[in-house]
């Protein structure tokens, strides 16, 4: 039996052929002889002048000619408009539906690159470079985490927005216009991608061969996978993950931990000690979605991986905003998403007197806490928020359910693992605690929007006994036992919990339908699958078992009782 081990913030899985080569010189050493066309697609966020002039260095250094065509150039005149989708209404300042725009609409017309004569190669680059009819394909990419701290640090660089070079970074671009519209499009193409780049290091790329970098890809969505997780800051930012995990905070605090939220989420593919490329994992539900989700899950939710995984931190920091999310036909209608945002609170750690706001009181009185909030925004006036909505004591393993529409916050002191459906752009803030930002200001609160969605029919005692559940035993075994911890009518997706003794094995199976296993309590765990396959998970680690899996064990690692927290899709 292996020995626990402490958390790997940085897990990464081997290529399934070929190998992880570094630097442009070992990516063009690859290049075919004679004269052709190079596309390098990516996203807008790139430094791609800089990508460009190093590639191109490569090639003249191994003795050929080269001509570089930006096909950003090539956009047609307010390109960005014809790729954003509307809001609504028309002047919102906070929220975009998601875009449905394609790339081939920033262009006119796409051209095709003329090819070269004699040894010389003509690299297209940009976004939307696939599109030009290139002999060979490459696709640069740069997680997204990059663009996401430069808007932290209000420094997203001038072009950072699809099809608007010249112009400062935008964040409600990038979210709700740039990555829907450039997801899709890497999404389509990565079938005949006959390269992956990592631009993490600018001056030294990463990079893997399109034939392995499939074979990796279907190799993964056959077993365990554990996705790279990373920690943003924020004003109400705890210490706990820096502290426990050993992150360092970028300014000073370890408020959200991305663990598995797959429009973001990426895995790690090279040698602990090597060159590595960091994958979207949305790649793996895109190229096999039966695999990954499961035929039914698929069925239900396309491509999109409906679950995620994350940590809030607020022990040493503050309260969350109060705050909600649409409701399944406003989500759907105004917002542009399939389905909505039902969320909970697994709590994995608290300080004491910790408490969770969730639901409304049974004496909410709606006109009042409306005027409350525009006087809280108007005048700085502080909300008495717990006449309006009930507080709730924190407890290590307690699950706390928020369907969309239901008003909630975590509290000061308390390390939550939120287990969510996907959707995670549409916070409707009511009231931030007069908090400022770094800059002195005020956080962004669309009210409207949240008490457009406010659940008015559960409240008071309804809240408890619907929304904080006992677990139920649903199986047991020698030394384990599984609990249902939190499943609700009007929610797509359960909570389960693998209860485990020192040394005991859990059997289950995915019976068709994706698993996300964390580590809540205990030193760890070792996941058992296939024909004596494992996959060791450590405490606080998240590991999604693909539909493809079928039967597996969970096999509890060290002295103490293993508490594993489950998500799975239920039936409709």
């Amino acid at each position: 039996m292996p020995a626990p081990r402490t958390y790997d913030p940085l897990p990464t899985y081997p290529p399934a052929a070929g190998e992880v080569v570094a630097g442009w010189p070992a990516a063009v050493s690859a290049l075919p002889s004679g004269p052709f066309v190079l596309a390098v697609d990516g996203p807008a966020a790139l430094d791609w002048a800089a990508l460009a002039e190093g590639l191109a260095a490569a090639v003249r250094s191994a003795g050929r000619d080269v001509r570089l065509l930006d096909v950003r150039d090539h956009y047609a005149p307010a390109a960005h408009e014809r790729i954003a989708a509307e809001p609504v209404p028309a002047d919102d300042p906070f929220f975009t539906p998601l875009s449905r725009g394609d790339v081939a609409d920033l262009f006119d017309a796409v051209p095709r690159a003329e090819r070269p004569t004699g040894n010389a190669v003509t690299v297209a680059f940009g976004p939307g470079a696939a599109l030009w009819g290139p002999d060979l394909l490459w696709y640069a990419d740069l997680p997204k985490r990059y663009a996401e701290a430069a808007v932290a640090q209000r420094a997203l660089p001038v072009g950072a927005n699809l099809g608007r070079p010249g112009e400062a970074g935008d964040l409600v671009r990038l979210f709700y216009t740039d990555w829907p519209v450039l997801d899709r499009h890497r999404d389509a193409i990565a079938a005949r991608v006959d390269r992956w780049i990592d631009v993490q290091e600018p001056a030294r790329p990463a990079s893997l061969e399109g034939t392995a970098l499939r074979g990796t890809l279907a190799r993964l969505a056959r077993g365990p996978v554990r996705t790279r997780p990373y920690f943003n800051s924020t004003p109400w930012g705890g210490q706990w993950a820096a502290g426990e995990l050993g992150f360092t905070p970028q300014a000073g605090n370890t408020a959200l931990g991305y663990e598995l939220i797959a429009p973001e989420a990426g895995v790690v593919i090279g040698e602990k000690d090597g060159p590595q490329v960091e994958i979207p994992f949305q790649l793996l539900c895109a190229g096999h979605p039966e695999d990954m989700l499961g035929e039914d899950v698929h069925r239900r939710f396309g491509t999109s991986f409906p679950i995620r995984f994350d940590y809030l931190d607020t022990m040493g920091g503050g309260n969350l905003s109060l705050h909600l999310h649409p409701r399944e036909r406003y989500m759907r209608e105004v917002f542009g998403w399939p389905y909505t945002q039902h969320e909970t609170y697994y709590v994995t750690a608290c300080d004491e007197g910790a408490r969770v706001l969730l639901g409304l009181t049974a004496e909410a009185d709606l006109d009042t806490m409306r005027r409350q909030v525009e006087e809280a925004i108007a005048d700085a006036t502080p909300m008495p928020v717990e006449e309006h909505v009930q507080s709730h004591p924190s407890t290590p393993g307690q699950l706390f359910m928020i369907p969309a529409g239901t008003p909630h916050a975590s509290g000061a002191g308390n390390l939550v693992l939120e287990v969510s459906a996907t959707p995670y752009l549409y916070s409707l803030r009511l009231y931030d605690w007069l908090r400022k930002d770094a800059a002195g200001a005020s956080r962004p609160l669309p009210y409207e929007h949240g008490f457009a969605n406010l659940d008015t029919a559960r409240r008071g005692e309804d809240v408890t006994k619907d929304l904080v559940q006992e677990p139920r035993t649903s199986r047991a075994g020698e030394g384990w036992r599984e609990e249902v911890i939190g499943a609700l009518p009007e929610m797509f997706y359960a909570v389960h919990r693998h209860v485990v003794a020192p040394g005991a094995a859990l059997p289950d199976d995915t019976s068709g339908r994706f698993h996300i296993l964390n580590v809540a309590a205990g030193a760890g765990a070792v996941i058992e699958y296939g024909d004596g396959a494992t996959h060791s998970l450590a405490f606080a680690e998240t590991l999604t078992i693909p539909a493809a899996v079928g039967p597996y064990r969970v096999r509890a690692l060290g002295d103490a009782e293993v508490r594993v927290v489950k998500a799975l899709v239920v039936d409709a």
